[in-house]
């Protein structure tokens, strides 16, 4: 295993554990056998490590356009507020923690706009599935993708948060909340034209 990936496992160990905030660079250098300067020769600060952590180490929803066409709509925006529920309840320990110090908060805040990143990825990753399905006609093309984006991957961050605050490592019956949240966020999308196929694992 190569320095770059030993202190990303590092990384999650010490963020799930201490939190985002409760995290320092010495500390996850330490934790994977390495000095601070060894850390630094890979990664920039500990922004690029929590993102990297978050592309490389937890399981996510990236490329959730890759369903437009497949499946039905309704199926496919269930598996991602499923994936979405999952990706939640991996992150809200590591990044709950910065919300408790506003100083903090602005760092990470700054940190990633410059990287072009933050917590609206999820929203726009829905969004673009959405649009693609409007591109394909298999949505109206006077949809609110938007609104539907955002109330999907709310519902998704407040089933998480409830898992979270009781202890749980995943959200109970994820499958058929998930179908139920899409089936609310979405109740109008046509079921005509819609492939059979079963939506590709994301």
């Amino acid at each position: 295993m190569s320095t770059r990936e030993k202190i990303l496992d590092a990384a999650v160990a010490v963020m799930r554990e201490r939190g985002l905030a409760g995290s320092t660079t010495k500390e996850i250098a330490r934790a994977a056998g390495y000095s601070e300067a060894t850390l630094y020769k890979h990664f920039d600060d500990k922004q690029e490590i929590f993102l990297r952590v978050l592309k490389e180490r937890i399981p996510s929803f990236s490329s959730p356009a890759e369903l437009v066409g497949t499946a039905t709509v309704h199926e496919n925006l269930a598996a991602i507020i499923e994936q979405l529920m999952h990706f939640y309840v991996l992150t809200f320990p590591i990044a709950a923690s910065i919300f408790g110090s506003p100083e903090l908060l602005a760092v990470q805040r700054e940190g990633m706009r410059a990287r072009n990143a933050g917590p609206e990825g999820p929203v726009r990753a829905v969004r673009a599935y959405l649009d693609g399905e409007v591109d394909a006609s298999r949505l109206p093309d006077a949809l609110d993708t938007d609104a539907v984006a955002r109330l999907a991957a709310g519902a998704a961050m407040q089933q998480a948060f409830f898992a979270t605050y009781n202890a749980l490592d995943a959200v109970p019956d994820a499958h058929a909340m998930a179908r139920s949240l899409a089936a609310a966020a979405l109740p109008s999308a046509p079921a005509t034209g819609e492939s059979d196929q079963a939506p590709k694992a994301l």
